[in-house]
Protein backbone atom coordinates (compact mmCIF):
# COMPACT_ATOMS: atom_id res chain seq x y z
CA UNK A 1 0.00 0.00 0.00
CA UNK A 2 1.34 3.45 -0.94
CA UNK A 3 2.03 5.96 1.77
CA UNK A 4 -0.90 8.34 2.09
CA UNK A 5 0.02 11.98 2.74
CA UNK A 6 -2.43 13.71 5.06
CA UNK A 7 -4.25 16.86 4.02
CA UNK A 8 -2.41 18.83 6.71
CA UNK A 9 1.00 17.59 5.56
CA UNK A 10 0.18 18.45 1.94
CA UNK A 11 -0.81 21.97 3.00
CA UNK A 12 2.51 22.31 4.88
CA UNK A 13 4.54 21.00 1.95
CA UNK A 14 2.64 23.26 -0.46
CA UNK A 15 3.65 26.28 1.63
CA UNK A 16 7.29 25.20 1.64
CA UNK A 17 7.21 24.70 -2.13
CA UNK A 18 5.65 28.10 -2.76
CA UNK A 19 8.14 29.80 -0.44
CA UNK A 20 10.95 28.10 -2.36
CA UNK A 21 9.58 29.32 -5.69
CA UNK A 22 9.07 32.86 -4.41
CA UNK A 23 12.55 32.97 -2.86
CA UNK A 24 14.30 31.84 -6.04
CA UNK A 25 12.53 33.93 -8.66
CA UNK A 26 10.17 36.90 -8.92
CA UNK A 27 6.62 35.56 -8.95
CA UNK A 28 3.10 36.96 -8.81
CA UNK A 29 -0.14 34.99 -8.61
CA UNK A 30 -0.36 34.56 -12.38
CA UNK A 31 3.15 33.16 -12.75
CA UNK A 32 2.70 30.87 -9.74
CA UNK A 33 -0.61 29.64 -11.17
CA UNK A 34 1.02 28.85 -14.54
CA UNK A 35 4.00 27.14 -12.92
CA UNK A 36 2.18 25.06 -10.31
CA UNK A 37 -1.32 24.65 -11.75
CA UNK A 38 -2.71 25.57 -8.32
CA UNK A 39 -5.89 27.63 -8.31
CA UNK A 40 -5.52 31.33 -7.57
CA UNK A 41 -7.47 31.09 -4.30
CA UNK A 42 -5.30 28.18 -3.06
CA UNK A 43 -2.19 30.22 -3.84
CA UNK A 44 -3.55 33.28 -2.02
CA UNK A 45 -4.47 31.21 1.04
CA UNK A 46 -1.11 29.40 1.11
CA UNK A 47 0.89 32.62 0.73
CA UNK A 48 -1.14 34.31 3.47
CA UNK A 49 -0.53 31.29 5.74
CA UNK A 50 3.26 31.37 5.32
CA UNK A 51 3.37 33.60 8.40
CA UNK A 52 1.97 30.67 10.41
CA UNK A 53 5.29 28.91 9.71
CA UNK A 54 7.35 31.97 10.57
CA UNK A 55 8.08 32.73 6.90
CA UNK A 56 7.72 36.44 6.22
CA UNK A 57 6.48 37.10 2.71
CA UNK A 58 5.25 40.38 1.30
CA UNK A 59 4.12 41.79 -2.02
CA UNK A 60 6.45 44.29 -3.68
CA UNK A 61 4.51 46.82 -5.74
CA UNK A 62 6.31 47.20 -9.07
CA UNK A 63 4.28 49.44 -11.35
CA UNK A 64 1.18 51.59 -11.36
CA UNK A 65 -1.43 48.85 -11.39
CA UNK A 66 -2.55 47.54 -8.01
CA UNK A 67 -1.52 43.94 -8.77
CA UNK A 68 1.69 44.80 -10.67
CA UNK A 69 4.57 43.37 -8.70
CA UNK A 70 5.91 40.22 -7.14
CA UNK A 71 6.14 38.34 -3.86
CA UNK A 72 9.34 38.36 -1.83
CA UNK A 73 10.49 36.36 1.19
CA UNK A 74 12.16 38.55 3.83
CA UNK A 75 12.97 35.72 6.24
CA UNK A 76 12.40 31.99 6.48
CA UNK A 77 12.14 32.18 10.25
CA UNK A 78 12.68 28.73 11.81
CA UNK A 79 12.52 26.93 8.44
CA UNK A 80 15.77 26.06 6.64
CA UNK A 81 15.53 27.18 3.02
CA UNK A 82 18.57 25.03 2.17
CA UNK A 83 16.77 21.95 3.56
CA UNK A 84 13.77 22.69 1.32
CA UNK A 85 16.06 23.10 -1.69
CA UNK A 86 17.92 19.85 -0.93
CA UNK A 87 14.69 17.86 -0.43
CA UNK A 88 12.63 19.50 -3.19
CA UNK A 89 12.24 16.36 -5.33
CA UNK A 90 10.88 14.33 -2.41
CA UNK A 91 8.63 17.22 -1.40
CA UNK A 92 7.16 17.39 -4.93
CA UNK A 93 6.58 13.62 -5.01
CA UNK A 94 4.52 13.90 -1.83
CA UNK A 95 2.47 16.75 -3.29
CA UNK A 96 1.48 14.70 -6.35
Amino acid sequence: MADVVSKQKKAFLRKLYLAHLIDNERHNLLSLNKLTGMPRRTLQDAIAALADLGIECHFVQDGERHNAGYYQISTWGPISSSWVCTHLDDLLKQLN
